[in-house]
């Protein structure tokens, strides 16, 4: 008699749009793994159709509450490819600085109160907590300074306004910035304890094959400017994305799935970003990785709170460097001059490699876009994530299986909501 046992999500709550999961067990053998987010239509590519280019920064900021400077970001350096001209000196750094501060909020709110819960055993990090007071406030403390950053060079925290093509509408004076730098002291010792706090949880055993793929910067650690390179050999310009990478709709799902030319899924993210460029992180952040057990590489996804944890420690140091060498800029911005042309850019979200094409016209009026988030880029690979998970713990209870499963979803932290604890998981047994 055939033993069948199917797992079915049907709607995944707390994410960004509507999401599924289905697996069917045969005799305790999968024949199918379906991971499929439902994002309700956005348009926000044909919004920006028609439009002045400098609306695009502002727009795409929309996208995303948590990563608008990501968006901003990879709008502007593709705007700046089409029209010829590159930014550099104080104001490159300032996109730097305000990049730095992106990455502490979102990498902080996602270890310590989002993900950190699956390895304590708790609901939430509110239930959290309620037994760790002092450790979800220096949570908050160091997410208050990554805020700080963002809203002194964006203008507000949520939603910035103040970057545009070619700089910013407004530049910090540099007392500005100093008034900042107790707090950034603060945090980049709290961020070594958060390094060795994560270090020291349990982790499911698990060492996967991944393509990793992220920008990569000759003398940097990426957050904006570079090639984009994977761990399987590819090197290439951004403006040859599209020759390397495809996106390819899905049937049950809305969101675009992300491939490798005659290959498959990749892995963007902190893990790939880590993997490629771990030599250009800086001293203290390369000890505190390898004190906390992790090589130059490290391939359980499980992991990737340390990971974070490790990046979250980069970006202080980061924005301590800039503020320390800061020189006020003569201009918030580069003066150009529009021209006809298609433009690329490719930046580090905190959940990865976030690419924008626009193709422009000779006024600067936006003709086409196209915008590919690191979400619709990690979809097959946390659908191959989750084979291998429901392979090693079929035999669990069904409640410690959807635990698990839901883990592994927030190993990526593919959107804020998402990285949520969100799946109410249905056994169907004959």
């Amino acid at each position: 008699m055939t033993n069948a046992r199917e797992i079915s999500v049907e709607y995944l709550a707390r994410v960004e749009g509507e999401g599924s999961m289905r697996v069917k067990v045969v005799d305790d053998q999968i024949e199918d793994v379906e991971f499929s987010i439902f994002e309700p239509p956005r348009f926000f590519e044909a919004f920006l159709r028609g439009r002045p280019h400098t609306d695009a920064p502002d727009i795409t900021a929309r996208i995303c509450g948590i990563c608008p400077i990501a968006y901003q970001m990879s709008s502007v350096h593709a705007m700046e490819d089409a029209f010829g001209f590159t930014v550099g000196g104080p104001l490159r750094e300032l996109r730097r600085l305000i990049y730095c501060g992106e990455w502490i909020e979102s990498h902080v709110l996602h270890v310590y109160l989002l993900h950190a819960p699956d390895f304590l055993g708790y609901e939430s990090g509110i239930h959290m907590a309620a037994d760790h007071r002092e450790v979800v406030e220096r949570g908050l403390r160091m997410k208050k300074a990554g805020n700080d950053l963002v809203a002194l060079l964006g203008g507000r925290e949520i939603h910035p306004i103040n970057v545009r093509v070619g700089g910013f509408y407004r530049t910090p004076m540099k007392r500005e910035l100093e008034a900042l730098v107790p707090e950034l002291e603060w945090a980049k010792d709290a961020a070594v304890e958060t390094i060795r706090w994560t270090s020291g949880f349990t982790f499911p055993e698990a060492e996967l094959d991944f393509e990793y793929v992220s920008v990569c910067h000759p003398d940097e650690y990426p957050f904006s400017e570079g090639n984009i390179a994977s761990s399987k050999g590819i090197d290439i310009p951004v403006s040859e994305f599209n020759d390397f990478f495809t996106e390819e709709h899905v049937e049950r799902s809305n969101a675009l799935h992300s491939r490798v030319r005659g290959r498959g899924a990749y892995h963007v993210g902190p893990l790939a970003r880590y993997a490629i460029n771990f030599d250009k992180l800086t001293p203290l952040a390369q000890e505190s990785a390898i004190a906390a057990g992790l090589g130059p590489v490290c391939n359980n996804p499980f992991k990737s709170i340390i990971v974070r944890s490790v990046e979250t420690l980069y970006a202080i140091e980061e924005a301590l460097r800039i503020i320390d060498a800061y020189e006020e800029p003569a201009e918030p911005y580069v003066p150009y001059t529009t021209r006809a042309g298609v433009g690329h850019g490719a930046t580090e979200a905190p959940r990865g490699m976030l690419y924008h094409q626009y193709r422009l016209s000779e006024d600067g009026t936006i003709e086409d876009a196209q915008i590919t988030p690191p979400t619709a880029q990690n979809q097959l690979t946390i659908e191959s994530d989750l084979r291998f998970v429901l392979e090693q713990h079929l035999d669990l209870p069904d409640p410690e299986l959807s635990w698990v499963l839901e883990q592994s979803i927030r190993n990526y932290d593919p959107c804020i909501s998402c990285a949520t604890h969100f799946l109410d998981l249905t056994v169907e047994r004959d």
